[in-house]
């Protein structure tokens, strides 16, 4: 069979956040915001401006781990006292959204996501990434839906920090390409993570728009982000980075670029110097190569990362590491599960020899290209 999954409704646009009180009452009157201490500062005063009746609205500041004990002391604290909600409304970056779908799951709450960065695809899925209290990832919490709507202003957006929209890029890209060795090996999909459901038509052609898009316009996205303007080409590469690749994942699923991107966060200077999204974009080097794919495709996704600034290189990543720490980041690729979605015999040996085969290709892309 197949299956698919996706966020109820997305818009986008410079401005968007000041049309949120009007987005959420469309799916119901009471609103609690959750937003971290920096995102509150940015935008508190902008979306408390918007409720003339405070008793349609509250909002937490919450700059908490995504971790089971703290989300239960978030909820009594926001529900405690008998406080009902109709909708969660979360304002921030992948840490404060996770939380957001825990909590609106556990209470029934609609939800409205409103990404302040475009760094990956995190805010249109159905899962969250929960960690334990000493900060080690521990647990992707599943949820029956995804939320109902994605609100993302790209004037926040633009005025991001360039390396944030650049890891989105990095994350997004690898969507096509480990859609790919979905098909290939006939691996399922994500849709409600059961192991039951092949990708549809309509994911592959998501998918593939996600890369073309890519491709074609982050360059000149980039730059607009560097001015902090909003240009259309922006607009296309965050519509990308969080619909594109939030449906595209979901739906024709995960392989070795991530599998090795998770991984290498057991290198722990590797882990504090570099995003989610950076990991995969040099992952996803190391797939081409291993999956053998043309040198003209390599050649087009080397020069592509290099000239966005996607690491190509271990120095990139903030770290040179020893065989034997990439051991165990191929055994940790292994047993994550996604790098047996790819059709290349993955093993410690194999996958270390992949690894510094795509930090000599990115050297000498550095070199060719004097980048």
């Amino acid at each position: 069979m197949r299956a698919w999954g996706s966020v109820g409704h997305y818009v986008q646009g410079p401005d968007a956040i000041k049309t949120v009180r009007h987005q959420a009452e469309r799916f119901g009157k009471r609103h609690l915001y959750l937003m971290d201490g920096f995102v509150h500062g940015l935008l508190g005063d902008a979306v408390a401006a918007q409720y003339e009746d405070a008793s349609d609205f509250a909002c937490i500041v919450y700059d908490g781990d995504a971790e089971r004990s703290a989300i239960s002391a978030l909820e009594q604290k926001a529900f405690g006292n008998g406080a009902s909600y109709d909708v969660i409304v979360v304002a921030g970056g992948g840490k404060v959204i996770d939380v957001a779908k825990v909590v609106a799951e556990d209470k029934g709450c609609a939800l409205v996501v409103c990404p302040t960065i475009a760094a990956s695809d995190a805010p249109a899925s159905a899962m969250s990434i929960l960690y334990t209290k000493d900060g080690v990832m521990d647990e992707i919490a599943l949820h029956t839906k995804n939320p109902d709507l994605v609100l993302v202003d790209t004037r926040v957006i633009a005025r991001a920090p360039r390396r944030f929209l650049v890891s989105g890029i990095g994350d997004a890209l690898a969507t096509y390409y480990e859609g790919v060795s979905n098909e290939h090996t006939g691996t399922p999909n994500y849709v409600w993570m059961d192991g039951s459901y092949q990708m549809t038509g309509t994911a592959r052609a998501v998918a593939k728009a996600c890369r073309d898009t890519l491709l074609r316009d982050a360059e000149a996205a980039l730059v607009a982000c560097d001015a902090n303007l909003v240009s259309t080409a922006l607009e296309n590469v965050v519509e990308a980075n969080i619909l594109m690749s939030g449906l595209g994942f979901e739906n024709v699923g995960c392989a070795l670029a991530h599998a090795l991107g998770n991984a290498l966060t057991a290198i722990p200077q590797i882990d504090h110097a570099s995003s989610h999204g950076e990991r995969v974009g040099f992952s996803l080097i190391a797939q081409l190569i291993g999956e053998d794919y043309d040198s003209a495709e390599v050649d087009r996704v080397a020069r592509f990362s290099v000239a966005c600034g996607i690491p190509v290189t271990f120095k990139e990543l903030g770290y040179e590491p020893t065989d034997e720490e990439l051991a165990v980041v191929a055994q940790g690729a292994i047993d994550g599960g996604t790098a047996a979605a790819s059709p290349f015999k993955s093993t410690v040996e194999s996958l270390v020899e992949l690894m510094r085969a795509a930090d000599a290709l990115g050297k000498h892309y550095h070199e060719v290209l004097g980048a």
